[in-house]
């Protein structure tokens, strides 16, 4: 399936568009809201985890909530998550692929190829456990489990 579209504001301000990816394997994940538990829990197990993520496939991780550009910056910078965060305010992008419940995103990941396709989606998911889930599904659609 063709992943939907978007361009969001970054935790600095610059714009980030599903086609900045073209090429290169994407982890798009969902998430409620910076600097709550289980959200802190994934992102800095994400962060933890990018590394591995990028030498294995070069991928690329994205995390997108319904938090503010200004929130997204201090969740960074208090964390040092050293990927990136879109700030989808208006829930369109969360809308798109079905990650907007009742008031917040819902906690979903996506794996996006090269070609922009979702070859992968993870709804739902465990915050502690899920980016040693990635990695290895990650290996195993790059044929390297």
């Amino acid at each position: 399936m063709q992943a939907p579209d978007f361009t969001l504001p970054d935790q600095n301000g610059n714009m980030h568009g599903l086609k900045d990816y073209t090429g290169q394997w994407l982890v798009l994940y969902f998430y409620p809201e910076d600097d709550t538990p289980g959200c802190t829990t994934e992102a800095c197990n994400f962060r933890d985890a990018r590394e591995t993520i990028t030498e294995l496939s070069g991928a690329q991780v994205v995390g997108i909530s319904k938090d503010t550009v200004d929130s997204h910056k201090k969740f960074v910078d208090k964390y040092g998550l050293n990927f990136t965060l879109l700030s989808d305010t208006t829930h369109k992008v969360m809308k798109a692929y079905d990650s907007w419940g009742v008031m917040m995103a819902k906690r979903n990941t996506f794996i996006i190829d090269p070609e922009g396709q979702i070859v992968k989606e993870y709804r739902g998911v465990e915050p502690k456990d899920h980016a040693g889930e990635i990695i290895l599904d990650l290996k195993q659609l790059q044929g390297k489990a």
